[in-house]
């Protein structure tokens, strides 16, 4: 594509939408031209396309995708699948929020309809974009042989950090569409898992594919595809997940801490020469630093040293929006695309398979 100002329209005006990609939409505005908003509350619609100039406003995501449009940003909750799939189509590339869908089955049709057409897939993982990420992933290579990445994620009252932003109230919804989508939604979600026990369905949407993707997704970016899932545990408000990587292991640990509003997600690698921990703060701040650490030392005497680094102040929302224009534009490569999307949803299914079995689960990612 040769252009360099992409129009785009933006699905879905709930609070990742206002609060990270229609501000940097406007901010990225020589790459982006926001063309249209869809929400199925014409009243947050309205508002946000005035808040933010944009001349086009839909409740109906399929008549937006009748627009004059390069690609589309889908925001909405639920799975991407349908909406990606029409508009893969239609021709237009597409961006979507994490999780990109509830199954193997969907993502495999999501990618595949996104090749056929010749059009970007990218899935929203703003870590992966970020400026600390890339500097871990070179110090990982620095301390010699892994033997483990821990992850401990400290999920936090989200509410909070949202009270400085000027957000626009979510509006009202036909109640009767509201309880379609549920119907629909939890369809989707007992044909991945094959249950609709509402327990499962639940932890399989709101801890897995809303929350724990993206540990899992960042792990997968720095050590590749785990061999074996040898262990999931889960306890009141707390999740633990062991992968096997040969001679090492990654241990993801998500502990639910309500009474604290003080989130943390943290990556330590450790080596044969020396550890790494990478700390991300809230997704909510828009441009809060992570902090990298760097432990070295030698075997030969107590001499060792700590460092502390930030990379940027740069968020890692607008860095994967720059990305999208560029594969866009470009042809650039995307780390995050349909194909690497299906392998998070693949682990999370794995991980519910492990827990109703109770057994360890070979190439877990497997799609």
């Amino acid at each position: 594509m040769n252009v360099s100002r992409v129009r785009v329209g933006v699905i879905g005006t709930g609070v990742i939408a206002q609060v990270m990609h229609l501000h940097y939409l406007r901010e990225l505005s020589d790459r982006f031209d926001t063309v249209a908003i869809c929400d199925l509350s014409e009243g947050s619609a309205q508002a946000n396309a005035a808040a933010y100039d944009v001349p086009g406003v839909y409740t109906d995501a399929h008549a937006l995708l009748d627009a004059d449009l390069d690609a589309v940003l889908v925001l909405t909750s639920g799975s991407h699948a349908p909406l990606a799939v029409e508009a893969a189509r239609r021709g237009r590339h597409v961006f979507v929020e994490k999780p990109m869908c509830f199954s193997v089955t969907e993502a495999a049709e999501m990618f595949s309809e996104a090749e056929r057409a010749g059009v970007v897939l990218m899935v929203g993982y703003p870590k992966r974009y970020d400026g600390a990420y890339a500097r871990l992933a070179e110090v990982v290579r620095e301390i010699g042989e892994p033997r483990l990445l821990r992850v401990t994620t400290t999920e936090a009252p989200w509410r909070p950090y949202l009270e400085h932003y000027p957000l626009i109230e979510p509006g009202v919804v036909d109640a009767d569409v509201v309880e379609r989508l549920r119907g629909e939604t939890q369809g989707r979600l007992a044909a991945a898992i094959g249950t609709d026990d509402p327990t499962l369905t639940s932890f399989y949407q709101n801890v897995l594919l809303d929350t724990l993707v993206h540990e899992l997704n960042t792990v997968r970016g720095l050590w590749g595809e785990p061999d074996r899932l040898e262990h999931v545990d889960r306890r009141p408000g707390a999740l633990h997940v062991h992968l096997g990587y040969g001679d090492a292991a990654a241990s993801i640990h998500w502990l639910d801490v309500p009474g604290m509003t003080r989130y943390a997600m943290e990556f330590s690698v450790t080596g044969t020469k020396g550890r790494a921990t990478l700390t991300f703060p809230s997704p909510y701040l828009r441009n809060a630093p992570a902090l990298l650490e760097v432990e070295r030392g030698t075997g030969e005497s107590v001499s060792s040293s700590l460092t502390q680094e930030i990379t940027s102040y740069e968020s890692g929302f607008r860095r994967e929006l720059e990305a999208f224009h560029d594969a866009i534009t470009r042809d650039a490569p995307v780390p995050t695309d349909g194909r690497d999307g299906a392998r998070d949803v693949a682990l999370c299914g794995a991980i519910v398979r492990s827990l109703v079995e109770r057994s360890a689960i070979d190439n877990p990612s497997d799609y």
